[in-house]
């Protein structure tokens, strides 16, 4: 009796990918979600004989095991112990159809596919060939199901995005290619949880616990940085990136991931907070697990865990280093979407990951009661002021700070740093400070003004200005300062954040002190972005960008960079020409659309005389 023979197997890719919402990874490879049943169909060179048996294996990671989860052996029309199963489907003559079933909590990754055959005393083994399995955000009974349509098509299936920054009062977006759809990031996604600590001390423990959402979104997390495990990006936010990118220019994390793969697994230089999280969303989405990314305006960054912020500053404005506490202008993280086993229903929903290096946990969850009591309790933000004190044979600088439980003393006078116009990088920026006499009573103001340059995370980086007036506030009366911070003054100290800090220390003669801040945000110059005809998928088509050189000096070396997922597959870079001062200069480039849709085309205009000018337009794609 011969022995069955395979001639080929179909594995029905494009059925399966629009059953299974995976038509979109740009992979010729069987993109499966678990917990959904998916077909293959045996092309046969000989004919089955009657009694002949069929055995299903499915089988992942280095060293597979059924104790582990992470093989599975059924039989054609029995479910498996594992919760896999097969069954037969009708079929022309000379092939064979099958659905498999996996569970809802099967080991998520690279799966081979095995077909074990007994015929009489013959035993047979094929390899029918391979599979990736992952999380199932449509199956009810898989931990990231996530019952809304809109959601999982935001949060699962969409490639591009928005992370907002800046300030409170002036959000700004920036568009973020996620990409998780483009060519090898899934297959780099699966070789970040292969390049983890986990993986490299029990390979075998870390595939089994692949079925666990929870355990996945720790893993890449601990892996999207650098810092403990070699990972994806290395974050930097003080001194020059001569050795590497400047955080503020990248614009999505496609290129981040290719480099990181094909650089042989060398981190990327360098990242910051919504690097990292932009980057994880990729990943996280890329392997089925519902993700988003969030910013947090003026976050506090409590390092003693005392839920107050410390801010010490001297009798100038200066802010002195005496604490590590801090308030950011903006922070970024993402929350994943599945339920908790190990923490009970109440807490199933989105879940908070911060894949920035910061504090280390220690390795223990925090339970989120102590979070929900933190958020009854306002966080006091306390400033602290240096001062001399006299004593006898001895000078000495201490801090004082008003004690919180006690009634706060009446304030006599008020003031409020406000912009008289829309500050743009190159252009002078004018400001105002009104103050407000609060008694009927005579003030003296002392009024000390301090302008400098910081990060996003408020730490200064360089002097700008320092002014010093007085002022004379009659009965209730307000008056205000004029002054400026121009291009000249602030041009060699900005930094890539465009960010001024303005402070103004204003004390009367009876010694209390006012401390009024201001964040200033300089915003980028014009840039515009056309698409000169319709968009329609393998036809081409011009895109003009325009914008103009906002300095009065003339400026060169440029680089206009463009990417977007669908419709540019590898980030694009064109040399821009000298421009003049204050001169509009336009660019023109073809694209190709690939994938139809809505798409985001993403520009970014790169310099060493200013910081990056960046924008976005989304394009409706038609099929051809």
């Amino acid at each position: 009796m011969a022995a069955l023979k395979i001639a080929n197997v179909n594995w029905q890719s494009e059925l399966n990918k629009a059953a299974h919402h995976t038509s979109d990874y740009s992979s010729t490879e069987a993109i499966l979600r678990r917990g959904q049943p998916f077909t293959i169909t045996l092309h046969l060179q000989t004919m089955v004989q009657s009694g002949d048996n069929f055995t299903f294996i499915a089988s992942t990671g280095p060293s597979p095991a059924e104790s582990q989860r992470t093989k599975a052996v059924f039989n054609l029309s029995e479910e498996g112990a594992s919760g896999w199963s097969a069954t037969q489907e009708p079929s022309e003559p000379g092939c064979m159809n099958f659905t498999i079933f996996s569970p809802a909590n099967a080991v998520i990754g690279r799966y081979k596919l095995k077909l074990q055959i007994v015929s009489g005393n013959k035993v047979s083994s094929t390899l029918l060939g391979q599979f990736v399995l992952l999380f199932n955000p449509w199956c009810p009974n898989d931990d990231v199901y996530m019952a809304n349509e809109k959601e999982r098509q935001e949060y699962v299936l969409n490639d591009s995005g928005i992370i907002f920054q800046g300030l409170e009062k002036y959000i700004q977006q920036e568009a973020w290619n996620y990409g998780q759809f483009e060519e090898d990031i899934l297959d780099i996604s699966l070789a970040i949880l292969d390049r983890s600590l986990n993986h490299r001390q029990d390979p075998a423990a870390d595939v089994s616990n692949r079925n666990n959402p929870i355990y996945v979104s720790r893993v890449i997390s601990a892996m999207v940085n650098s810092n403990d495990e070699k990972g994806v990006v290395e974050g930097k936010w003080n001194g020059k990136y001569c050795s590497g990118t400047n955080p503020l220019q990248w614009s999505g994390s496609v290129t981040i991931l290719r480099k990181w793969y094909r650089g042989r697994y060398k981190p990327v230089r360098y990242g910051q907070c919504w690097v990292f999280a932009g980057v994880m969303c990729t990943v996280l989405r890329s392997l089925g697990i519902p993700t988003r990314v969030i910013t947090n305006f003026n976050s506090a960054h409590d390092r003693n865990i005392n839920l107050s912020i410390d801010k010490y500053v001297d009798i100038s404005g200066k802010t002195l280093h005496l604490t590590e506490d801090s308030v950011w202008n903006f922070h970024v993280w993402n929350e994943s979407w599945f339920i908790r086993r190990d923490l009970g229903s109440f807490y199933d929903g989105w879940q908070v990951l911060d894949a920035t290096p910061q504090e280390r946990s220690k390795g223990s969850l925090k339970e989120r009661q102590v979070y929900k009591k933190a958020l009854k309790l306002l966080a006091v933000r306390s400033t602290w002021k240096r001062t001399k004190i006299t004593r006898r044979r001895r000078r000495s600088s201490v801090a004082w700070r008003q004690n919180m439980t006690q009634p706060a003393q009446k304030p006599s006078i008020s003031g409020k740093l406000i912009l008289d116009a829309s500050p743009v990088i190159g252009q002078d920026i004018l400001l105002t400070l009104a103050l407000r006499n609060l008694t009927s009573d005579f003030n003296n103001i002392k009024v000390k003004l301090r302008a400098s340059a910081i990060l996003y995370t408020r730490k200064p980086k360089a002097e700008i200005l320092q002014l010093s007036r007085s002022v004379k506030l009659g009965s209730e009366e307000v008056k205000e300062i004029s002054f400026k911070i121009s291009y000249s003054q602030y041009k060699n100290s900005l930094v890539d954040d465009r960010k001024i800090l303005v402070t103004a220390v204003c004390e009367t003669k009876q010694g209390a002190s006012l401390l009024v801040e201001k964040d200033i945000v300089l915003q980028d110059p014009f840039l515009t972005i056309k698409v000169l005809g319709p968009t329609v998928v393998h036809k081409a088509v011009d895109v003009q960008v325009t914008f103009t050189n906002p300095l009065s000096e003339v400026v060169t070396g440029c680089v206009l960079r463009a990417e977007g997922s669908g419709l540019i597959k590898d980030q694009l870079r064109i040399n821009v020409a000298r421009m003049a001062p204050m001169e509009s200069s336009t660019v023109q480039f073809e694209i190709i659309p690939y994938k139809s849709g809505t798409r985001q085309l993403q520009v970014d205009l790169v310099c060493i005389h200013f910081s990056d000018i960046k924008g976005f337009v989304m394009l409706d794609v038609t099929p051809a």
